[in-house]
């Protein structure tokens, strides 16, 4: 397998996985993308896929598939799982099903524990793990608009037996200014952590507020309950060995006071009565923190009204 020419695969088109895309593009790279949306897929073909907002580009696909089971017949050599992390169990059935090639698997969802879902089914010494600093909310099917991008993004071997590989990965983005550094699993471990906790610390509450960002951030009753739902976190982080960077609850409340006046993608899903992440964020912090006796009653709270508001949703 000649790394030079490696062929990647992309399930999951929505703003991490467009945004992937067009840089995997642009980095010279051959791409196979496939979605569940019809509409979208079609608006790739003619169209491309945009981006605007922090990133300006635009790139055209050659190879875009109307199911995943077609994906899979394409010759690729890193397959991407960018989509919401509630799907990742029908999209590993369905690899499961189809794939009889051998390629290496990168997660690209947010949350936590989410390697869990691959390993128990793959090869580990083939699974990469990557925490995706950029976020976005789609303008039309197929442009992504990106609203920030902190870099850089990491990458890693989930067990640290493929450092040649994440490193190619890393540097192949970067090569098209989507700035990737390569980590190893213990690094990526925390950085998955720190990501889940400026989430959780924000998402649901613009969710059930219908409070943007911005908005939530700036208003003082909401700004307090943000700083402890962090301080739960943080709690239940270093419980579980996690190493967090010094003062980092004034790093979080400094770095969401930067956010925009749009709503994270939890938010959005919500409100168009979608399933949510909530389980692989808050609900997480909720879970680890149970196993170490430490209680978390705002992150419990958010979860719970979330989980009994999409449930209502699906009922309706």
């Amino acid at each position: 397998m000649d790394k030079k020419k490696f062929k990647v695969g992309i399930i999951g088109l929505g703003p991490v996985g467009q945004t992937l895309a067009v840089h995997f593009r642009e980095a010279g790279c051959e791409i196979a993308i496939t979605d569940l949306d019809r509409e979208k897929l079609n608006l790739i073909r003619k169209e491309g896929i945009e981006i605007t907002g922090k990133i300006e580009k635009k790139a055209y696909f050659k190879y875009v598939y109307n199911s995943i089971e077609e994906l899979l017949e394409h010759n690729f050599d890193i397959l991407i799982s960018a989509v919401k992390a509630y799907h990742v169990n029908s999209i590993i059935e369905e690899i499961k099903k189809k794939s009889t090639n051998k390629f290496y698997l990168l997660s690209a969802q947010n949350g936590i524990d989410i390697r869990i879902k691959y390993i128990s089914h793959f090869d580990v010494s083939r699974i990469f793990r990557m925490v995706i600093n950029f976020a976005g909310n789609l303008q039309a099917p197929n442009i992504v608009s990106l609203n920030f991008f902190n870099p850089p993004n990491y990458v890693a071997s989930v067990n640290d037996s493929q450092p040649e590989i994440a490193q190619w990965i890393a540097d192949t983005l970067s090569s098209a200014d989507l700035l990737t550094e390569k980590e190893d699993s213990f690094v990526i471990a925390n950085k998955i952590w720190e990501k889940t906790i400026l989430n959780a610390a924000l998402s649901p509450l613009c969710a059930l507020s219908r409070l943007t960002m911005k908005e939530a951030m700036e208003n003082p009753d909401t700004l307090e309950i943000v700083e402890y739902l962090i301080y739960e976190a943080v709690d239940v982080a270093k419980a579980e060995g996690i190493k967090l960077p010094d003062n980092f609850v004034k790093l979080c409340v400094r770095y969401l006071g930067n956010a925009g006046n749009h709503f994270p993608s939890l938010a959005v899903d919500l409100i168009n009565k979608r399933p949510t992440e909530i389980d692989y964020m808050n609900g997480k912090i909720v879970h680890y923190g149970k196993k170490h006796y430490i209680r978390t009653p705002l992150n419990l709270t958010l979860t719970n009204l979330v989980k009994a508001i999409s449930k209502k949703n699906e009922s309706d």
